[in-house]
């Protein structure tokens, strides 16, 4: 509790009369209260939002499972939030894939190339799991636009994918 105190003049005035002591209190108990709520709502909050992350899954060592080209789709991500893709894993140097610009655009971005080769799949082979897709980002490639792209991959249901490092012909061919 705070409590101030004032004192009065002491002795008497000719003619006047006494004046009284007088005490000034602030009651600080409310104060107290709001305290303890504001740091029993701050620790509930922050117990209720857990920090969220992507499960990421990874291959048993072991020699590389050969891929057909006509189940792949590799993906480039480049800076500048950009990204390209081609059809099959681009290993025929005599034949360089022909390489598509694209987006991280909810509505005709990458996504709706993911669902347009899960289609190509499911009318092929009977089953959109087949599809296997290799991301690769260069080195000029934001953090963030990786996780863009692993997000397509949970988003579309992609069940096969793989983080590959990219080759210089791939950088050339995407403009870095």
């Amino acid at each position: 509790m705070a409590e101030m105190n004032t004192q009065a003049e002491s002795g008497r005035q000719r003619g006047g009369r006494r004046s009284k002591k007088l005490s000034t209190r602030v009651d600080m108990t409310p104060m107290v209260d709001l305290g303890f709520l504001l740091i029993t709502f701050f620790m509930l909050t922050t117990t209720m939002s857990k920090p969220r992350s992507l499960s990421l899954i990874m291959p048993a060592d072991g020699p590389p499972m050969p891929v057909g080209a006509s189940k792949s789709l590799t993906l480039l991500v480049g800076a500048n939030n950009t990204i390209s893709w081609y059809d099959g894993q681009g290993q025929d140097p005599a034949a360089p894939p022909e390489v598509h610009p694209s987006s991280f655009s909810p509505a005709s971005g990458i996504g709706e190339v993911i669902r347009a080769k899960q289609q190509k799949m499911a009318q092929l082979y009977g089953d959109a799991d087949q599809l296997v897709v290799s991301i690769k980002a260069s080195h000029g490639a934001q953090y963030r636009n990786v996780v863009d792209a692993l997000d397509e991959m949970k988003i579309n249901r992609v069940a096969r994918f793989a983080l590959v490092d990219i080759s210089a012909v791939e950088e050339e061919m995407i403009g870095e």
